[in-house]
């Protein structure tokens, strides 16, 4: 069984720093079993964080979109449960947590904690600050959002048990970059239900690609590239592998592509990216 203890000595092996800012994308059933389940890896992950660093979980939203008949992020006490649909259990605990500062996005919210009190303000509530008070509508993960700020701090996206098809931060640096074909052309309406019962509209802009089904399902195309230019650091996680990956470093090597490829749609086909477009 994983303990706390072993989960932090796996991460620093790997090469974690403790006082980064670190997206955390993950498969609780591809690290094992870990002593506390659920709540205990998310207990070690804070911990192992709550020295200076900044300990980022996605808690999306996005299959409420579907369903008008309620807010598409619910932030009052009971309503964070509907995470639990969309990406797992680790997301829906983190949105549910005490100690977690979450983000005012409609469909991609995310839990941040800097080891402060809950409710008091800190590193966590100021990288979240971004996604509040805005009116003109949103993108899906807008670079001067939470994702794009990763970028701007240099941080690291941690892949737990999962490849660069769940890595959403690369859908914030192909927007960065200008890559086209990647959001909808209307925004769609969202709302926004505050802890004070409050509801707020904040319509995006939602990922869309004419013609390709799934554009993140192909981001794994851009492992290869990653590698090549050392974005790239891997470990394991309990019994999951891991790759901690660059932020700054990844979106320069999707820049690189863009640019060396005359910016071709790249996702359509599963046909390996050229060499010639990153080497």
């Amino acid at each position: 069984m994983h303990t706390k203890a072993s989960i932090h000595a796996d991460l620093a092996r790997t090469g974690v720093p403790r006082d980064a800012t670190v997206l955390v994308h993950s498969s609780l059933r591809a690290v094992g079993e870990v002593e506390g389940r659920g709540e205990g890896l998310l207990d070690a992950l804070i911990e192992y964080f709550s020295d200076g660093g900044l300990l980022l979980i996605p808690t999306h939203t996005w299959r409420n979109l579907s369903d008008r008949s309620k807010p598409t992020l619910d932030m009052t006490p009971d309503g964070a449960a509907d995470v639990k649909a969309c990406i797992g259990t680790l997301p829906s605990l983190a949105a549910n947590h005490p100690l977690a500062h979450r983000s005012l996005h409609p469909t991609h919210s995310m839990a941040a904690f800097d080891g402060s009190r809950a409710g008091e303000p800190g590193r966590a509530e100021d990288y979240i600050a971004c996604e509040t008070g805005r009116t003109t509508p949103l993108t899906s993960t807008s670079p001067d959002g939470c994702y794009g700020q990763l970028f701007d701090v240099g941080g690291k996206v941690l892949l737990v048990g999962v490849g660069h098809n769940r890595d959403t931060y690369l859908h914030s640096v192909e927007e960065r970059i200008g890559v086209p074909n990647r959001l909808s052309a209307e925004p769609a309406p969202a709302t926004i239900k505050l802890p004070d019962g409050r509801l707020i509209d904040r319509p995006l802009r939602c990922h869309h690609a004419d013609g390709i089904t799934d554009v993140s399902a192909r981001y794994p195309k851009y492992e290869p590239a990653f590698r090549a230019h050392g974005a790239i650091i891997d470990g394991r996680l309990g019994d999951a592998p891991v790759q901690l990956c660059d932020a700054r470093i990844m979106a320069q090597v999707v820049r690189l592509i863009y640019e060396r490829s005359g910016g071709i749609e790249l996702m359509a086909d599963d046909k390996p990216i050229p060499e010639e477009y990153y080497i």
